[in-house]
C-alpha cells in the first residue's frame, strides 16, 4: 500500500509519454507489475525448511493431497492461485494476442515454470512443485475471466453485420 502512490504516478508519467495517451494500457502495465511483483518478491524469498524436506514434487495434486487437512492447505491453495491473478486479469486488456483462456492459461503456466525454476535454483530453502505451477496458471486463467468482459469485446470493424435473410 505504500507504494500506492508510486504506482498512480507511473500511471500519469507512461499515460502522458505515450502517443495516444491511453490511460486504459498505462493503467493495465502498471497494475500488472504492481500487483503481481509483491507475490514474486515473496516466493524468492529464502526460508529455512526441516533437514529432511522433500525439496521437488513432481506428482500432480499430491503436494496438495498431502496439505488437505493442515492449517497450510487453504494458505497454499489460495496463494498460489493469487501470484498471476493480476497478470491474467490485466495481461489480456494490454496485449490483444493473450484474449483468450487458454493464452491465459498457457502464460500463467509459463511464467509459473520460470519462477519455480528459478526458486529452486537460486533461493535456499524453495520446494519445486508441479502442484504449484498448475494452480499458478489456474490464478492466472481465473484473473483473466474475472476481466472477460473488458477485454472479449471485438472491435467494431470485426463484428459481422446482420444477414438480410
Amino acid at each position: 500500500m505504500a507504494l500506492l502512490p508510486v504506482a498512480l504516478l507511473a500511471v500519469v508519467a507512461l499515460a502522458r509519454l505515450r502517443p495516444s495517451r491511453s490511460w486504459v494500457l498505462s493503467a493495465a502495465e502498471v497494475g500488472m507489475v504492481y500487483l503481481t511483483l509483491p507475490w514474486l518478491w515473496m516466493i524468492l524469498t529464502p526460508v529455512k525448511v526441516p533437514p529432511d524436506t522433500v525439496m521437488t514434487h513432481w506428482v500432480p495434486f499430491n503436494d496438495l493431497k498431502n496439505l488437505f487437512g493442515t492449517d497450510q492447505f487453504w494458505v497454499q491453495f489460495g496463494g498460489n492461485l493469487g501470484v498471476f491473478l493480476a497478470l491474467g486479469a490485466l495481461a489480456p486488456v494490454r496485449a490483444a494476442a493473450l484474449a483468450s483462456p487458454w493464452r491465459l492459461l498457457a502464460l500463467g503456466a509459463a511464467c509459473s515454470l520460470i519462477v519455480e525454476v528459478l526458486q529452486r535454483v537460486f533461493v535456499s530453502g524453495r520446494v519445486f512443485s508441479v502442484d504449484d505451477v498448475l494452480l499458478n496458471a489456474v490464478g492466472c486463467l481465473l484473473g483473466g475471466l474475472v476481466t472477460y468482459r473488458w477485454w472479449r469485446r471485438a472491435p467494431r470493424s470485426r463484428r459481422r453485420a446482420p444477414s438480410a435473410g
